[in-house]
């Protein structure tokens, strides 16, 4: 009788422990529930460490395609494991009482990411923000603070980067006077306009007011300095831009990289000091072969490296679109691509596609599709 008592109690353990390791692995495309039990809503996010636990923030979407409208704002989650997520509310609210504000309920705000400047001790989010009612042609981003990483974020400007600046490759034909119909004939999207970025000039057409900024992400580099990527020049062109040391705005030195490529849903990570660029084409909310290059420095000479992902649906990205990628906290080698599978017509029901970055022998990042895994595999 004792023998049969131990025996179920080894194997409840054993049951035990075999469900814990279960619940900490990470399963792409499932619903992820956080502690409420209730599925994450974290779209289009980014990643902060802090103290010892993940920051995730990311968009707040309500259900149907209103949903893909800010009516609430950012969500802020956090983990010690990746796996485990706690509901920190909403970092960043919109404003419902006020239909002039720029972060009004039904604008677009997009993409939020949030990174921590050690100096000021203030919390920094920035996103991709259209106006209310405008569709997509403001092209702004915002900006706001918190003294707290989970929020309250307080709402501080928004605008259009670099304005009145030349960007550090700029050449001698965006400084010519631009005429007065030299884009009557874009229609609004990829191809659309009536000839190659730099001989339209969409660069000089927005110097005194600002380059458009839509699709963005954050990076830090080891120094402390932190750097603004975005897609700009009616998204045909990359802008990577440095930040003042309180990473409140643009600090006016800034690349165009990849111009006439189309390239959205940026991200930037450095492995080996080697700096590398995941980003995806434009065809809007449906998925399509994500794009990855490399540089010995941020400011380039960037060099294309071709579509990550190999396997099946890797011409799709494993059907998602780049929006962070995550330096693992006390691993090495450790990166994870952080992708949306967008759901346009019930916003609130879009999945996670979380992968580990491989490694090829010559250090060029690989993707490969995983029903499941754990942060094990960097081990």
């Amino acid at each position: 009788m004792e023998f049969v008592k131990l025996l179920f109690k080894v194997s409840f353990v054993v049951l035990l422990i075999s469900c814990k390791q279960e619940s900490k692995t990470i399963k792409s495309d499932e619903i992820w529930l956080d502690n409420n039990g209730v599925h994450i809503n974290a779209h289009g996010g980014g990643m902060l460490f802090y103290d010892g636990k993940y920051y995730w923030f990311g968009e707040h979407k309500i259900e149907g395609e209103k949903g893909n409208k800010a009516w609430v704002g950012v969500h802020c989650y956090s983990s010690k494991n990746l796996v485990d997520w706690k509901d920190e509310g909403i970092a960043l609210e919109v404003i419902t009482n006020n239909p002039e504000h720029e972060i009004t309920e039904g604008c677009v705000l997009e993409r939020p990411k949030v990174i921590y400047n050690s100096a000021s001790k203030k919390f920094v989010m920035w996103f991709h923000l259209e106006l209310k009612g405008q569709g997509y042609d403001a092209a702004r981003s915002g900006v706001a603070v918190s003294d707290k990483v989970t929020g309250p974020f307080e709402f501080v400007k928004s605008f259009r980067p670099n304005a009145g600046r030349w960007p550090l490759n700029v050449k001698e034909i965006h400084k010519q006077p631009i005429a007065d119909d030299v884009l009557e004939k874009y229609c609004g999207g990829k191809g659309c306009l009536p000839g190659h970025p730099d001989s339209v000039n969409i660069l000089g057409r927005d110097f005194e007011g600002g380059q458009m900024a839509r699709d963005q992400n954050l990076f830090v580099d080891d120094d402390g300095t932190a750097y603004h990527i975005y897609s700009s020049e009616e998204n045909s062109t990359l802008h990577i831009s440095k930040l003042t040391d309180d990473y409140l705005s643009d600090s006016g030195d800034f690349i165009r990289v990849f111009s006439d490529r189309y390239m959205e849903a940026p991200a930037i990570f450095k492995n080996k000091n080697k700096y590398f660029l995941i980003a995806s084409d434009c065809t809007g909310w449906a998925p399509n072969a994500a794009r990855m290059a490399w540089a010995p420095t941020i400011f380039g000479p960037w060099e294309e490296l071709g579509n990550p992902c190999f396997g099946d649906e890797s011409n799709l990205t494993f059907r998602s679109q780049s929006t962070y990628v995550l330096t693992v906290s006390g691993k090495e080698n450790a990166f994870i691509y952080m992708g949306d599978r967008w759901n346009p017509e019930n916003a609130i029901d879009g999945r996670y596609i979380w992968l580990p970055f491989q490694f090829s022998e010559n250090g060029i990042p690989k993707l490969e599709w995983m029903d499941e895994w754990s942060l094990d595999y960097f081990d």
